[in-house]
């Protein structure tokens, strides 16, 4: 027998594995000691296997995606030929298939049921083309490879988030997403130390030169992962397969418990239909705007090699000084997350680190020190830390009614509401028409600007002037939604979907009318 237990669908005992779990039927009450120690072993088996995962593909994602920026230090720009314009495109075109695949492929992630081989046979597909990069031989040829690479690799990141919003509470949802987000920003100290150390002893091993043997590495290293991926990976609270019918269970109940709904779509609710809802969500449309506007002034990023490079020192010395920013940067993203969640606060956790940006823009406006500018590099880099938070308070919204970037979508992932094909739909635009500042970035930081960049900086610095601004203003209009909340309780219920709060209360156990009692106490984060 491999479980004893009461009707009541308290803690009982596995005997085969020694470990408490849930009744299927029912589950314990919410708060209960029985209750949290099932939810904390939950917890931590999802944390074991999704947030390791999604953390090594993400740095890989970006590893591979920059590939080029550290090539660029060893002869690619030579070996095919091209001038500092091209190089711009080469930069910039990754996007033009990256950010309108987005919202179809999280369209499709919320209809298929398996995201876990969806999301590893992209992984395996962007890690083919990066190592196709490495036989290249002119401009056309890479160009080619990175207009490939873009559209496997829009399934990642906003999947990602999606995904974690499909398990996580949203008092948790911060956290995790900053422990997504931190692999990007480790992606940037980890992709430098590699490549110095390939570009450093492989050059011309079989004849090949040591930048076509990165693309070739790092390829291989992603598509291994991308496998592994397929069966490390959840998919949904009702169809994982290395969960127990318990266990899913209570998944489900959790998260219908936290947003006074169930997560899941109506019968009604379309793929269609879900991005139609999105894109008349005027916060939506903010949201975008901001992220366009900020991913412009974070587009230092796909050049940081380059800026560090102005320090003068060698290649490799220019790799290994280029890690320790990105290293502190992801330390305090997660320090960050964490005090966001235990607060609640999210404005000053994303715009605040974008005034470091700017503290750090002024800084090297204002001298050409090494010791000035490479402080200022540090700041630079902590500007990712802020970026991570927006995607929660789209889904927050998602949840309800109708770190800078990291932060950014789980903003939106916690702002945007029910039903999950709105979210999906809602991330999908903001990271996507997002990304466009990522495209205008790539033509900012140009050669004949540097070793200053002068220009450069002032048009970075005004993008997160702007974005700052639009950030504040999402804040008041969410600040002005709970006030109309504590107000008058039944506002609170405009935004109820029957069919989902019906669903929510079977969950639970309740009754319809405790359902709608329930979901009185949500209120908006900001």
């Amino acid at each position: 027998m491999s479980e004893k237990g009461t009707s009541d669908g308290s803690i009982v005992e596995d005997v085969r594995k020694g470990s408490p779990v849930m009744r299927h039927d029912k589950v314990a009450e919410q708060g209960s000691p029985e209750r949290l120690l099932a939810e904390k072993k939950l917890v931590r088996k999802l944390d074991s296997r999704l947030l390791p995962t999604i953390f090594i593909i993400f740095i890989m994602n970006y590893i591979d995606r920059n590939g080029v920026t550290t090539a660029r230090l060893k002869g690619m720009q030579q070996d095919l030929h091209i001038n500092d314009l091209q190089y711009a495109t080469v930069i910039a075109i990754l996007f033009v298939s990256y950010c309108p695949a987005q919202i179809p492929s999280n369209m499709i992630l919320n209809k298929v049921s398996r995201p876990s081989l969806y999301i590893g046979a992209c992984t395996v597909a962007w890690g083919l083309t990066s190592a196709l990069t490495g036989i290249t031989r002119n401009f056309a040829g890479i160009i080619a490879c990175r207009v490939f690479i873009g559209l496997p690799e829009a399934a990642f990141y906003p999947g990602a988030i999606f995904l974690l919003s499909r398990w996580y509470t949203k008092k948790e949802l911060a956290f995790r997403s900053a422990f997504l987000y931190a692999g990007l920003l480790i992606s940037n100290a980890f992709g430098t130390l590699m490549a110095a150390g390939i570009l450093a002893n492989m050059e011309d091993k079989r004849g090949i030169r040591a930048w076509r043997w990165l693309f070739f590495i790092e390829g291989a290293l992603t598509i291994f992962i991308g496998l592994n991926a397929m069966w490390l990976l959840p998919d949904y609270p009702h169809n994982t397969r290395w969960l127990s019918p318990a266990e899913l269970h209570l998944a489900q109940v959790r998260l219908s418990e936290d947003a006074g709904e169930a997560d899941k779509d109506n019968a009604e609710d379309s793929q269609l239909q879900g991005l139609i809802m999105a894109i008349k969500d005027p916060k939506v449309g903010i949201f975008a705007l901001m992220t366009i506007s900020q991913l412009l002034g974070l587009s230092f990023v796909q050049f940081f090699p380059t800026l560090t490079q102005t320090l003068g020192f060698s290649t490799t010395v220019t790799l290994l000084l280029a890690a320790p920013p990105w290293i502190v940067a992801s330390i305090i993203c997660c320090v960050n997350a964490w005090h966001a969640d235990k607060t609640g606060e999210r404005f000053f956790h994303i715009a605040g680190w974008w005034w470091g940006v700017i503290l750090g823009f002024i800084i090297a406006l204002s001298t050409f020190s090494i010791a000035g500018r490479y402080v200022a590099l540090f700041l630079m880099a902590c500007g990712y830390v802020g970026s991570y938070f927006q995607a929660q308070l789209v889904s927050e919204l998602s949840l309800i009614k109708v770190l800078g970037f990291a932060m950014t979508l789980v903003w939106v992932s916690n702002a945007v509401p029910r039903p999950p094909a709105k979210r999906a739909a809602a991330i999908g635009i903001v990271n996507g028409c997002g990304n466009i500042g990522n495209v205008m970035g790539s033509y900012t930081w140009k050669s004949a600007w540097g070793p200053q960049y002068h220009q450069s900086m002032v048009v970075s610095l005004c993008a997160l002037v702007f974005s700052t601004f639009l950030s504040y203003v999402i804040r008041q209009m969410l600040v002005r939604e709970n006030r109309k909340l504590d107000a008058d309780e039944k506002a609170a219920m405009e935004g109820a979907n029957r069919a989902r709060v019906e669903e929510a209360a079977r969950l639970e156990g309740i009754t319809f009318e405790q359902a709608m009692e329930r979901r009185k106490g949500f209120r908006y984060l900001y």
